[in-house]
């Protein structure tokens, strides 16, 4: 097996997942409701995977107010960008390789 199938994440396996990371590697913070309505998705299934990416130390959540209201919003780790980009450069390598 060549080495760059062990580079493939599966943390990103999932497209939201993947569709999260891809937002937030192009954006410096996005809010919830943001994210939601580009991907798609329920709250809860947003949610759970966020969750997963945080655990993983791949993103950061941050909870702040704005005037009364409640903001949370979203950024990618230094450990998330990294992984993301070696996910991103194993994929792009496995359809090299099957080109030829």
């Amino acid at each position: 097996m060549k080495d760059y199938i062990i580079q493939i994440n599966k943390a990103f396996e999932s497209r939201v997942r993947l569709g999260i990371m891809s937002i937030l590697m192009v954006n410096d913070s996005v809010d919830f409701n943001t994210i939601k309505d580009m991907l798609q998705v329920t709250d809860g299934n947003l949610a759970s995977h966020i969750a997963a990416l945080e655990k993983s130390n791949f993103i950061v959540i941050n909870k702040q107010f704005i005037g009364k209201k409640p903001q949370t919003t979203y950024q990618t780790t230094i450990e998330g960008r990294s992984a993301f980009v070696d996910h991103l450069n194993a994929l792009e390598k496995l359809i090299k390789s099957n080109k030829t």
